[in-house]
């Protein structure tokens, strides 16, 4: 193995000089409909070596931070219990370490884990969480734990009020009926960001990027495809409106690299990676 196989482009600090850990969650155990992303994180580390390790965006570099890779997590076969626990001990340990964990999915349900570590350290916890999908359900074909579920577990960690969901599109309606009473949730769009620092104020934030809150026209390679989803450009515009926030932890998930031949999708989420990490270093 060369070294690109082995950390994403600009990540190669120790961990003991990093502020921001990056590891990989290769689990796509309860994915519903086409499965694949726990191909993910090896997939964004070989394809982030076409990119530039420097955001035009931000007039920011890669090369300015301490970010260590650890690599991806060894998780257990046919156990999604299992496989939260491996997550939360990994995001229990860097939070120990006073640094932030910044993990690659794997399909949504492996936010749990992070989320779990997360509630233990800091009572206060929000999350902001970029979707096409409410992931609001109490069960999805008889299962708690689920990648349809995720939102409502960590509902059940933080209590009301503490969820707020953005570019939702898709959910059944029992769960935009619960959704009223519950969280907040923004359907369609990602207006409404702008006013987050406002109603969280410097209250720590575990923020969760649901690749598929984009449009299928410019990322196919996901799991559960949505049409109507946002674009690139407003993505982006939205991580300006939550750098303000006290950003505890973060995840970016359900990319689904054999669902996208072309390679295009991979490359989409490097980029969206590498804006988050210097989005995400520069929170109070």
């Amino acid at each position: 193995m060369n070294l690109y196989d082995k950390t994403f482009i600009g990540c190669d600090s120790g961990f003991d000089e990093s502020g921001l850990v990056l590891f990989g969650a290769p689990f796509d155990g309860t994915s519903s409909y086409r499965p694949g992303s726990r191909f993910a994180a090896s997939a964004m580390r070989a394809a982030a070596y076409s990119i530039e390790t420097y955001s035009p965006y931000l007039d920011r570099d890669l090369t300015e931070l301490k970010i260590c890779d650890l690599g991806d997590l060894e998780l257990p076969f046919g156990s999604a219990e299992k496989t939260l626990a491996a997550i939360e001990d990994c995001a229990g340990r860097i939070l120990d370490a006073y640094k932030l964990p910044v993990m690659i999915g794997g399909e949504h349900l492996v936010t749990l884990g992070a989320v779990r570590a997360a509630a233990k350290r800091f009572p206060e916890l929000r999350i902001v969480h970029f979707d096409a999908h409410t992931d609001l359900r109490q069960e999805y074909l008889g299962e708690a734990l689920s990648h349809a579920t995720v939102m409502r577990r960590c509902w059940d960690i933080l209590g009301d009020g503490r969820i707020f969901q953005f570019g939702i599109r898709s959910g059944d309606k029992a769960e935009f009926e619960w959704a009223r009473e519950h969280v907040y949730l923004r359907k369609y769009h990602l207006f409404g960001t702008e006013e987050l620092e406002r109603d969280i104020g410097n209250a720590p934030v575990y923020f969760s990027l649901d690749i598929d809150v984009l449009d299928p026209s410019e990322c196919p390679g996901t799991g559960t495809p949505e049409a109507g989803g946002v674009s690139f450009a407003e993505l982006l515009n939205a991580f300006e409106n939550i750098s303000g926030l006290n950003i505890i932890g973060a995840d970016l998930n359900e990319l689904s690299p054999p669902y996208d031949p072309s390679g295009i999708s991979v490359s989409l989420g490097c980029k969206l990676l590498r804006e988050m990490l210097l989005t995400i270093s520069d929170a109070p």
